[in-house]
């Protein structure tokens, strides 16, 4: 306010000057520019104050007032924004931590996931593995059984067949056409009996 009133004031005082030149020229007609009436620039003057004092009172007060709240009200607001911006983006760092922290801990139990796979596809293939074996271990077994047994049958076989030929010779002596008829039917025998 106080810089107002120096920078108003002579401005002021010369349009007073100025002003009450023009008067006194039309009053007395004389053409002196540099005569000024004192009582009127002393009134001017009085009036100029007086105006100064009632809008300070009234007008510059309120109008001050609405300014420094006003600026009041912009820091305040710049502050408020500063402070939000400030808390946003530390929920930003916190929730890019957060989601960095469940990004690792997925990858994690994928990883996991994986793992345990591998461990039970392993333990799968081993115990398919070992059935596999008892399997053929159990197969051998079996197939050495029958093996003996069939050994054991076509020795029986033989043995029978090659006493029911000596019984057959011993009855009756054999020429070589006999004899070559008896192997004939033994083999016949043989074969029946294999197919049986």
């Amino acid at each position: 306010m106080r810089t107002l009133t120096k920078m108003c004031a002579p401005v002021f005082l010369v349009g007073l000057c100025v002003q009450s030149q023009a008067l006194a020229q039309a009053e007395h007609g004389s053409a002196n520019p540099v005569q000024v009436d004192p009582w009127q620039a002393g009134f001017a003057i009085a009036v100029f104050v007086l105006l100064l004092i009632i809008l300070s009172s009234f007008a510059f007060k309120p109008i001050l007032g609405a300014l420094q709240k006003r600026e009041d009200f912009i820091r305040d607001s710049l502050e408020q924004a500063k402070k939000d911006r400030e808390s946003a983006e530390q929920r930003l760092k916190d929730y890019e931590q957060k989601l960095n922290e469940a990004r690792a801990e997925a990858t994690a139990i994928v990883d996991e996931g994986r793992r345990d796979a591998e461990v039970v596809r392993k333990k799968i293939a081993d115990e398919a593995e070992k059935d596999a074996t008892a399997m053929v271990e159990r197969a051998k077994r079996e197939i050495g059984i029958a093996t003996e047994t069939a050994v054991k049958e076509v020795f029986a076989m033989s043995a029978r067949l090659a006493t029911d030929a000596a019984s057959r010779i011993i009855r009756k002596e054999l020429n070589p056409a006999d004899h070559e008829r008896l192997v004939a039917e033994s083999i016949e025998e043989l074969d029946k009996l294999s197919l049986n």
